[in-house]
């Protein structure tokens, strides 16, 4: 559903018309903007950006804030994306037609390095587990799609987070409940922002037993062609199998696997934008 600009000629700036001929198209259409964007919108600014009469306005937000889509943040104020909407989004990408040839890729992955693998996403200050392979050693620590971890101890959550400007991260990082799991869990700020910072040159995050005593994981980002990835492929292992440095040598095969996967889901974007044109 794409964006209409037009001239707001009160103030001469372009503004985003919300498409649809239908109430329920319209609040669908202000729910894919907020979600398309990286930030919380008041009413003013939802005003402004759409050039919507605000009475009007008002009355969409408290009908999506009712249904669970949208919550009020901060001073009441701000709005941005609810719990309801996030499963929505978590359950679509857990459930999409493509899960079968992803599922294969991690399958593949597993035969060849030996160790539980699994594709995970962010949501909110959680990465939750879209898809997992388990090893066929007899000593695992044994997870499930659907699962979730906290984001800032976990390989995948650093991952994704490190794409995100120093003001993103730390507006998110200041919302997330940064507990302590294990005597290697980092929850200072500064701390953690430098480590994102180093994750970000890398182009890999490690989990040394920050999150699960025992446990060491490794992550990559699946590639996205229209911007951040929001995708990691992870291994995980018991640190007697898996120590920091041995996971730098399976890099290239995680590499490997997260560039199929990115080729699935590219190409799959490419045909739901042929098919609306």
């Amino acid at each position: 559903m794409g964006e209409i600009h037009r001239i707001d000629e009160s103030n001469g700036h372009p503004t985003t018309e919300l498409p649809g001929d239908t109430p329920t198209l319209r609040l669908f259409a202000l729910l894919e903007m907020i979600a398309s964007k990286d930030q919380l919108f008041t009413l003013q600014g939802l005003v402004e950006e759409t050039g919507m009469a605000k009475p009007t306005l008002h009355r969409m937000l408290q009908q999506l804030e009712g249904a669970g889509l949208l919550t009020r943040q901060n001073n009441g104020r701000h709005y941005g994306t609810g719990v309801r909407l996030r499963r929505f989004a978590e359950n679509l990408l857990l459930n999409d037609t493509h899960h079968g040839a992803r599922h294969a890729i991690l399958r593949n992955l597993v035969a060849e390095l030996g160790e539980s693998c699994n594709v995970t996403t962010l949501s909110g200050s959680e990465v939750v587990y879209l898809d997992r392979v388990e090893t066929s050693e007899p000593l695992r620590f044994t997870l499930h799609a659907g699962s979730r971890v906290p984001a800032h101890c976990s390989a995948s959550g650093k991952m994704i987070l490190s794409q995100l400007s120093p003001a993103q991260r730390r507006r998110l990082l200041g919302r997330m409940p940064l507990e302590r799991y294990t005597n290697k869990t980092v929850t200072d700020i500064e701390l953690i922002e430098t480590e994102l910072k180093q994750v970000r040159r890398d182009g890999y995050a490690i989990d040394d037993e920050e999150f699960l005593p025992g446990l060491v994981c490794a992550a990559v980002l699946v590639p996205c062609a229209t911007g951040n990835s929001n995708l990691c492929i992870a291994v995980q292992a018991p640190v007697m199998r898996l120590t920091p440095d041995k996971a730098l040598k399976l890099l290239p095969a995680l590499r490997r696997a997260a560039d199929a996967i990115g080729e699935i889901e590219n190409e799959v974007t490419e045909t739901e934008v042929t098919d609306l044109n």
